[in-house]
């Protein structure tokens, strides 16, 4: 997953508005010290070097060597020190306790129901007492309805794209055919296929998982508010307490 896509990641991700994304994730923080930060499934590193830009201490992980590889790149650039990490997060494991443990941008969405929960109880033991995780989703109803069995198109500056996807109704699960094309420096493009699966989790699901792994506090919001979802929320965010012995 994510081998080649990594190297057109950063521009078809253009439209996102990551500054604001950036914004919400330090307001769910809210009053709570956080100052070691664990970014699980970083990707190129859009969450976590703003992050440590901000003061943060963070690390950035992810099961990808070559989104890593660009990670450093943007890291480097923005001459900013973020130490990145290549684990899988159903693995997670830190030297040192963690204040905020983040997956950000449909990183649960990967993982089975199982592998929810082994990231559940790997990022509860990462964190310090009283220390916060703080992931999104992308919801059932954006999975099934709006995604559902739809092709997509997309031409940006640097690459372009035509997205494929099948819902299975049964198993939850999206597969998404992705045909690529990348521009090169002299006009052509290169083409390559990237094959991509997202479980649709519900909300419901995922504060189960919350509740046996041990947090408390869980908190569901539609995403960007502080809102409470709705049956046609696209993105919700969860955020859930390590509490006190």
């Amino acid at each position: 997953m994510y081998s080649n896509f990594a190297r057109v990641y950063d521009s078809l991700m253009e439209s996102v508005d990551r500054k604001a994304w950036l914004e919400y994730i330090i307001s769910l923080f809210g009053d709570a010290k956080i100052e070691r930060v664990a970014d699980c499934a970083c990707g190129t590193g859009a969450v976590s070097i703003p992050l440590a830009k901000r003061g943060y201490k963070v690390t950035g992980l992810d099961a990808s060597e070559e989104m890593l590889r660009i990670a450093a790149e943007n890291a480097r650039a923005e001459r900013v020190n973020v130490p990145f990490v290549c684990q899988d997060m159903r693995r997670l494991a830190l030297h040192r306790p963690a204040d905020a443990v983040l997956a950000v941008c449909d990183g649960v969405n990967y993982l089975t129901l199982k592998g929810a929960e082994s990231f559940f109880a790997n990022a509860y033991a990462a964190l310090r007492e009283g220390g916060m995780l703080l992931f999104d989703i992308s919801s059932r109803y954006k999975l099934s309805t709006i995604l559902g069995n739809n092709t997509f198109a997309e031409d940006e500056s640097a690459a372009a794209y035509i997205w494929k996807n099948a819902y299975d109704e049964q198993t939850r699960q999206i597969q998404m055919e992705l045909t690529l094309f990348e521009k090169q420096a002299d006009g052509r493009y290169v083409r390559f296929n990237e094959s991509q699966i997202q479980r649709a989790h519900s909300q419901r699901e995922m504060e189960g998982a919350l509740k046996r792994a041990g947090f408390e506090g869980i908190e569901a919001f539609d995403a960007f508010t502080f809102d409470a979802p709705n049956e046609k929320s696209e993105r919700i965010q969860f955020r859930a307490i390590k509490p006190n012995d």
